[in-house]
């Protein structure tokens, strides 16, 4: 049974009486189509007003939904011609990173992202979207392959972070990791990062260094999640809607403070109540990005790609007004 969503709850308790209401009107054959169409108007009312006001909480819960689509639903939505590659060449494949070669509007392009699962037992063999090492080292190889023949790269962010397991560390985790950023930002291909879902600390910008970063409406962009960011801060993961919302984590206030280009809109509820109208919206933004980015030469993008980056983030001096007399 798919989970509620918390704040959802008014909205799917209207619907219920919507629904028992014309069980009822047909069994014993009564006309209420006044009361019928007043609680629609009312469930029209509430869905607007919640879905256009959501809170940085709620929009964490959308962005964790696990019927929300994945990695390889929006491949399979995007692209033709998808051939998946596996392996790092070093140690294993990583079922928690997907990648592989496609075409994009009959373009040979490079697709790689973070894959959950649905269930638990898909869950459990792609480690909840968690990577290990090998799978960002599978990454990096499918975006140096990219490179060598001139394929732009196009990356779906979408987990709760690197898998902080010992055996991970043993492998090299953190290596991986930093690879990865050094990697991506001297590529001589166009980048462009889509964050679907979750993305969480250096998990995410492992393959979050791009010339175009975007982000559906509902999704998430941080260092850390709430909950880890309440246990650090309050001791107490239990406050992590308030973590939420003291973050700027949401894409609204990502695209505010200028770490993101854009924000991608999402069908009202989520990515999850409409996949091909939502794999439209992306493919909007992802088709205009890519011919910006094509007409750009190799060092163009490198250096702009530095530039982009050096800008994320602002600081002050500040002139000490204390002065210092001579004895």
């Amino acid at each position: 049974m798919v989970p509620e969503l918390e704040f959802e709850r008014p909205i799917n308790d209207l619907k219920t009486k919507i629904n028992e209401l014309k069980a009822f009107m047909e069994e014993k054959d009564i006309d209420l189509t006044a009361e019928l169409k007043h609680l629609e108007e009312r469930l029209k009312e509430l869905e607007d007003e919640t879905y256009e006001n959501l809170q940085p909480w709620s929009r964490v819960q959308i962005a964790r939904y696990q019927e929300r689509p994945t990695t390889l639903d929006y491949i399979e939505h995007l692209f033709t011609d998808f051939i998946e590659l596996h392996g790092d060449r070093l140690y294993g494949d990583d079922e928690a990173i997907v990648g592989g070669i496609a075409k994009y509007d009959g373009k040979p392009v490079t697709i790689i992202g973070h894959q959950r699962g649905k269930d638990t037992k898909e869950n459990i063999r792609r480690n909840f979207g968690m990577p290990h090492p090998e799978g960002y080292r599978k990454a990096l190889r499918l975006m140096k392959q990219a490179e060598k023949f001139h394929r732009p790269v196009i990356t779906f962010i979408d987990t709760k972070g690197a898998y902080p397991g010992k055996e991970a560390e043993e492998r090299g985790q953190s290596e991986a990791i930093a690879r990865n950023l050094v990697e991506l930002s001297g590529l001589s291909v166009p980048v462009i990062c889509i964050v679907i879902g979750e993305g969480g600390s250096g998990g995410a910008l492992a393959l979050g260094i791009a010339d175009r970063i975007h982000m559906l409406e509902n999704s998430t962009y941080s260092v850390i999640s709430p909950e880890g960011a309440a246990a650090l801060l309050w001791k107490d993961a239990s406050q992590a809607k308030l973590a939420a919302e003291t973050m700027k984590i949401t894409a609204p206030d990502l695209f505010a403070l200028g770490i993101i280009d854009e924000i991608i809109p999402e069908v009202k509820g989520g990515a999850h109540r409409n996949m091909q109208k939502q794999a439209g919206a992306i493919d909007a933004v992802l088709k205009k990005s890519l011919d910006e980015l094509l007409l750009l030469s190799s060092e163009e993008l490198v250096s702009t790609r530095y530039e982009k980056f050096r800008k994320i983030g602002e600081y002050t001096f500040i002139k000490s007004s204390v002065s210092i007399a001579n004895d």
